[in-house]
């Protein structure tokens, strides 16, 4: 299996010319091109021709590019969708999505369209229904005709509809957190972090970014270009723990050990699972280095 990074997924609003123009060049490895909550009621018209125009001329490189299409119950949502689809970014980012039901009716209009079954749909998480349900939500990934490949969190909003308060550390979120990602992981499935909005608090996100790598995400989605390096940094592994990867890999592979569940590696006992968890960080630093 391929191994992309998503270590940095950057959402940029689909109004903004400039903004998007700039995406092929950010050091991000991903962009959601934003029709929804960055482009006011009166602009979503332009910012969805644009969008569609900007994904079909290319030039994004090795960047994921994803469209962010308005939700299901708005009136934007049919032609966003069929935009997003003819335009074929390598993934559409459904807002609000809080049942599978949602996600095998965006499948069938896929499939009635004729798109091609390599774009990929991709579901928010920011309700509290959605939260209730997304062991049912990841699960849906079982499908293939849903072509569900991953998971954002989009915690501003679970904030705003549970009441619960955007602090440091994040404590009154961290079981839901820890839920969704579970649930990805279950059903094979990526999963982003949620946005970290002061932009002016340097510390403050680094922290949140460590914070997310040691839960288990993949990456985060950012609000803007200046928190992409401290990101692409959190989520890389370090060169320390890709050495150490290296040498758990290495011990495994030697024939006496080819068989054996156990080693002893410097001094200390290591089990067949370190050596699958070694193989996976050794791959997705290889996959970085790559995209480079």
């Amino acid at each position: 299996m391929t191994i992309r990074p998503r270590r940095s997924v950057l959402y940029m609003p689909g109004s903004n010319a400039r903004a998007i123009e700039k995406a092929r060049t950010l050091p991000a490895d991903g962009v959601i091109l934003d029709l929804e909550d960055a482009v006011a009621p009166d602009a979503k018209e332009d910012a969805r021709k644009q969008v569609a125009a900007a994904v079909k001329s290319g030039g994004f490189g090795p960047r994921e590019v994803f469209i962010r299409v308005n939700g299901i119950d708005t009136p934007w949502h049919t032609d966003d969708m069929s935009a997003a689809a003819h335009a074929a970014p390598d993934a559409i980012l459904i807002p609000k999505i809080s049942d599978h039901e949602q996600l095998e009716m965006i499948g069938q209009r896929l499939l009635d369209m004729g798109t091609e079954h390599k774009l990929r749909i991709w579901a928010m998480i920011e309700t509290p229904f959605a939260l209730l349900n997304v062991r049912d939500i990841a699960e849906a990934a079982s499908d293939s005709e849903t072509r569900l490949a991953g998971l954002v969190m989009g915690t501003n909003d679970i904030a705003k509809e549970t009441g619960a308060r955007l602090v440091p550390g994040r404590t009154p979120m961290l079981s839901w957190l820890s839920v969704c990602i579970a649930a990805a992981r279950a059903y094979g499935i990526a999963i982003l972090d949620g946005v970290f909005n002061d932009i002016s608090n340097a510390d403050g996100f680094a922290q949140e970014c460590r914070q997310g790598r040691d839960l288990g995400f993949d990456g985060k989605t950012l609000i803007h270009p200046n928190q992409i390096g401290p990101c692409n940094d959190a989520f890389s592994p370090g060169a320390d723990e890709v050495a150490q990867a290296r040498k758990i890999i290495a011990a495994f592979d030697k024939p006496e050990n080819k068989g054996k569940g156990v080693v002893s590696l410097d001094g200390r006992m290591v089990e067949r699972m370190h050596a699958d968890i070694a193989r996976n960080t050794v791959a997705i630093a290889d996959a970085i280095t790559q995209r480079k």
